[in-house]
């Protein structure tokens, strides 16, 4: 059974800042603080722009941070030696979200798949690296044939399977899935969730999962962090979110999920939102979310709210979480 309470990552008031001139700062990800167990799955939702992608990359050194800290196993991700980072970049993989964008068309499946087995000398006999991309394919439900095949052949879902092969070629115990289905059709994201499941299952493997579409979150994660504009606006488990959200933004994006039974779906109460998402090179004072919630209030408006404990285990960064209908 996997020890669930092991701390496997953890982020400390982490920021990220990307310069847009001379004067002029995108605050992409301002100061979030969380952390992801062993053997769990984070989901990580929110409306496109507000810093998802930009919190899971930094989190895995693909960006360097402006501020606060990333500690992987005891260890700063932004301050590791040579070796430290060789042993990291094992550890922890990427699934990327555009498949058709991720793979290069013109590498065969079979070099694909080695590049990492090469880069961390796993293996060294060409044979055997052959047969082990052979068996990841057949673990990610491709035929072993398609080894000699170029990546353009392929359909997007097949592609991204091609991109889970590759992340598990070098057995990795922490993957970062930036939006992995949102670029694929619809028949085909709950094969790619159910194959990411079975994974965890069979792999001992921990998830950071991004997504925008929170009905898929729901079936895959463990807890459920939602953030807007930058900070996190909300996190508990996947259960109490769906069955208790706290966050007027939550609600929103909850009330937005379609119901298939069309007599529930048609009484169903759809909150909506007045107003665009403001831009995160100028965001508003006190709550990120104030300026679109019916709820505001003066104090809103001047003072931001810091994310707090309200039920054991459920946190929310709101001034008034009990007005929220």
């Amino acid at each position: 059974m996997e020890n669930k309470t092991e701390i496997l990552l953890e982020v400390k008031e982490l920021k990220k800042y990307f310069p847009m001139g001379r004067k002029t700062v995108l605050k992409a990800v301002d100061g979030v603080s969380f952390d992801i167990k062993k053997g769990e799955t984070l989901g990580v939702v929110g409306e496109s722009g507000c810093g998802k992608t930009t919190c899971g990359r930094t989190c895995i050194g693909l960006y360097d941070k402006t501020d606060g800290e990333v500690i992987y196993r005891g260890k700063d991700v932004h301050r590791m030696t040579k070796s430290e980072r060789q042993e990291f970049t094992k550890n922890v993989q990427i699934i990327f979200q555009d498949p058709y964008a991720s793979l290069d068309p013109k590498m065969k499946v079979l070099d694909i798949i080695a590049e990492g087995i090469y880069a961390h000398g796993l293996l060294t006999d060409r044979q055997k690296i052959k047969e082990k991309a052979e068996e990841l394919l057949e673990t990610v439900g491709l035929n072993k044939s398609f080894l000699t095949r170029y990546v353009h052949e392929f359909s997007g879902g097949q592609r991204q399977r091609i991109g889970i092969a590759r992340a598990l070629a070098v057995d990795p115990e922490f993957i970062v899935c930036d939006e992995p289905i949102s670029a694929l059709d619809v028949s085909v994201q709950a094969q790619i969730v159910n194959l990411l499941e079975k994974l965890q299952q069979e792999k001992h493997l921990t998830y950071m999962f991004i997504a925008h579409d929170l009905s898929m979150v729901k079936h895959i994660s463990d807890r459920v962090m939602v953030m807007y504009l930058g900070q996190i606006m909300e996190i508990t488990s996947s259960e109490e979110l769906y069955r208790c959200p706290m966050h007027p933004y939550t609600k929103v994006l909850l009330s937005a999920i379609p119901i298939p039974d069309p007599k529930v779906e048609a009484a169903k109460k759809r909150i909506r939102m007045e107003g665009e998402i403001p831009s995160p090179v100028n965001p508003p004072e006190g709550c990120r979310f104030q300026s679109r919630c019916k709820y505001a209030t003066e104090e809103c408006r001047t003072k931001t709210p810091m994310l707090r404990e309200l039920v054991e285990g459920h946190f929310v960064a709101c001034h008034y979480p009990e007005r929220a209908e």
